[in-house]
């Protein structure tokens, strides 16, 4: 392999490929884009025209098995990442997959445990964006105690949601034999709770479905059975509780809501008019304040350099590594057992294979 010109693939051309993951490679130094991978021919050629592709592949066994493609681009939905991820690692192939990480923990356990099998190999998940210009002063806050012992993190989220829109397409979101026991945002939002206090570990959860049906491509309905509204609490690894809120379905609410709640001081990171603010107050403050964030402390998108750079060595995969990947993915499982049984589900998960 040419570390002065990597060759990547993409396998799954969708939104994000094309709007970050496409652009940001083809923006490295040294990398080429050689060739995509899509649902049909069609679409692949449509992909490749406007990104300026030189080859669309007849499938993506085009591209997992061709020696002179050196990484891989997975951009499909979680029903196939486990399995192009696990061929592509076994084919000598850099890896770097589309969020959520898989169907389940157990293909998420399969996929890690491929990535321990070729350690020189890097094997990366795709983060959740949507904190990362806050993740290091939060967590510094939390380290140093500006918080003091947690107490309770209350997590409200409703991105996206305005009131029922019960005339709204059938989506693959919606389908599980598409997206496995991912639930609207929540692995995404508990993947975003782990930088900033750790692991959960117990989950109890109650969830409904307000939109009963909707309407596939062809005009007939589809039963939802993944939850659209969902309320999970669960007791944390470090002390303290945590209730997360997730919802498709209620209006007037800000896109997200979040307080940590401590013995000595309280942060929030809201959202009520398109723009995340950080504010924060200690035991001795009448109010919270805004959080000024150091230059240097502020984070943001650079999924595809990070993964280019560790491909060469020059740094590790810290957004988002495969065992990260599977905490989520077991926390996500979990919330589908609770909801299923009524129950507390214990963490880590006892994987019975």
């Amino acid at each position: 392999m040419n570390l002065n010109n990597i060759r990547v693939a993409v396998i799954g051309a969708g939104a994000n490929t094309r709007k970050l993951h496409i652009p940001n490679l083809q923006a490295q130094t040294g990398v080429e884009i050689v060739a995509v991978a899509n649902r049909t021919r069609a679409s692949g050629r449509k992909v490749a025209r406007e990104l300026h592709l030189p080859r669309v592949a007849d499938s993506w066994e085009d591209v997992i098995y061709d020696d002179e493609i050196d990484a891989v681009c997975i951009g499909t939905w979680p029903y196939m990442h486990a399995p192009l991820t696990i061929a592509a690692l076994e084919s000598d192939k850099h890896v770097m997959c589309e969020a959520r990480m898989a169907m389940n923990s157990m293909e998420a356990h399969a996929m890690f445990e491929a990535s321990r099998m070729h350690p020189r190999l890097v094997a990366q998940i795709v983060p959740a964006p949507h904190t990362l210009a806050f993740d290091r002063t939060i967590i510094d806050l939390i380290s140093k105690g500006y918080i003091g012992d947690l107490i309770t993190l209350d997590v409200r989220i409703a991105e996206g949601s305005n009131f029922p829109q019960r005339d709204g397409p059938a989506l693959w979101r919606h389908d599980r034999d598409l997206s496995g026991n991912n639930i609207m945002f929540l692995g995404i939002w508990y993947e975003i709770i782990m930088r900033w206090a750790g692991p959960a570990k117990t989950v109890q959860a109650v969830g409904q479905n307000v939109v009963k049906y909707r309407k596939r491509a062809d005009g007939t309905r589809a039963a939802m059975t993944i939850p659209d509204h969902i309320d999970v609490i669960c007791a944390m690894e470090q002390g303290g509780q945590m209730r997360l809120t997730v919802s498709n379905v209620v209006g007037h609410l800000p896109r997200t809501d979040i307080y940590i709640c401590g013995t000595e001081g309280t942060i929030r990171l809201t959202d009520e008019d398109g723009k995340l603010e950080l504010t924060a107050g200690r035991r001795r403050n009448k109010r919270l304040t805004p959080v000024k964030i150091p230059k240097n402390k502020k984070g943001g998108w650079r999924v595809e350099e990070e993964f280019i750079n560790a491909i060469r060595g020059k740094e590790i995969i810290t957004h988002t590594d495969f065992s990260t990947g599977v905490k989520y993915m077991e926390w996500t499982d979990a919330v589908t057992k609770a909801l299923r049984t009524g129950g507390m589900v214990h963490l880590p998960l006892e994987i019975d294979y």
